[in-house]
């Protein structure tokens, strides 16, 4: 009879401890090792090294596909250089949501600058290098924001003068001056900043007008844009209200207001070329007279007469209607 020696019950795992004990030891203190090896070596650090070199490659080839994408490289900050053909898709929707957003300002911007054409721009130009204060904005290219034009100075202006004015005047309206969007889709700089220009110079015009921020008020002075400095967007803003206006509203522009807008903006001098920053110490007044403009009375006084005259008339009229029945 054989005998067969019985297998220790332990020696399972045992082996199993033998395999597994180092594969622990040497992930744990290995791993270390390897750390502390690639640390004194330098080695983790050109991986990072390694890794944001990647990173910025990456980031140059999208850059550049992107460029190869564009008509021409950006030529100025925040430039957005597009197609002919991208110009018009984003016309046209921006065109479609002044319907059905009217509310959002974005939209009329950028109707305003897709339809800034070049020869458009380049006359602009011409205008403002015919004068000395024009040639001089060319040169210095002022910006005009709260910070440049410093509120508290201009709150500390004569109550009579141009800068005082111009404060009450967004104070009342509740408004600030850094509302304008930067210029993005203009290619040639120089053209870009003289539209940036005539876009941050609206609320003087509308000083100078003494109009208020009103439907109304932003026709009138969309029609003194038009005829003064010929802006295509500004033809077209003069027209499209029209269609939600009310009737005394429509009257009162075509009969006053449009009127006198078009006279003014033929006679007085270049609202472009207008170096406004230099006249804010100046008498509102002698400004008006040197530019030509001469404001008929306030458009938001005028609505607020016609609607007590309205108001007057109906009790008025109830009143007998009552004593007739009585």
């Amino acid at each position: 009879m054989i005998k067969v020696r019985a297998r220790p019950r332990c020696s399972v795992f045992q082996s199993r401890r033998t395999i597994v004990l180092p594969t622990v030891l040497n992930l744990i203190f290995g791993r270390e090792s390897q750390l502390a090896d690639a640390m004194a070596k330098g080695v983790l650090h050109n991986k990072h090294e390694d890794r944001a070199a990647r990173l910025k490659e990456e980031q140059e080839n999208y850059s550049k596909a992107y460029r190869n994408s564009r008509p021409m490289e950006p030529r100025y900050p925040l430039h957005m250089p597009l197609w002919p053909h991208e110009k018009l898709a984003l016309f046209l929707v921006a065109l479609f949501r002044t319907k059905t957003d009217p509310q959002n300002a974005t939209n009329v911007v950028h109707i305003g600058e897709l339809t800034a054409f070049t020869s458009f721009l380049e006359n602009l130009k011409q205008t403002m290098l015919s004068t000395k204060d024009g040639r001089r904005i060319l040169r210095d290219r002022p910006n005009i924001s709260e910070k440049d034009l410093n509120m508290e100075k201009l709150a500390a202006y004569p109550e009579n003068s141009f800068g005082r004015t111009f404060y009450n005047w967004l104070k009342k309206e509740n408004i600030t001056v850094d509302t304008r969007m930067p210029v993005q889709y203009i290619d040639d700089p120089t053209h870009a900043y003289i539209f940036q220009r005539y876009r941050q110079c609206h609320d003087f015009y509308h000083v100078v007008a003494n109009m208020p921020i009103l439907m109304e008020g932003e026709v009138v002075i969309k029609t003194l844009e038009a005829f003064n400095i010929g802006v295509p967007m500004a033809y077209m803003a003069m027209c499209f209200p029209f269609i939600g206006m009310k009737s005394t509203e429509r009257t009162r522009l075509v009969n006053s207001y449009m009127p006198w807008a078009i006279e003014t903006a033929l006679t007085s001098k270049p609202l472009i070329s207008v170096y406004w920053e230099e006249y804010l110490d100046k008498d509102i007044k002698e400004l008006r007279d040197y530019l030509g403009i001469h404001p008929l009375p306030d458009l938001r006084a005028a609505k607020k007469e016609h609607n007590r005259k309205v108001k007057n008339l109906k009790l008025k009229y109830e009143n007998l209607q009552k004593k007739h029945a009585a």
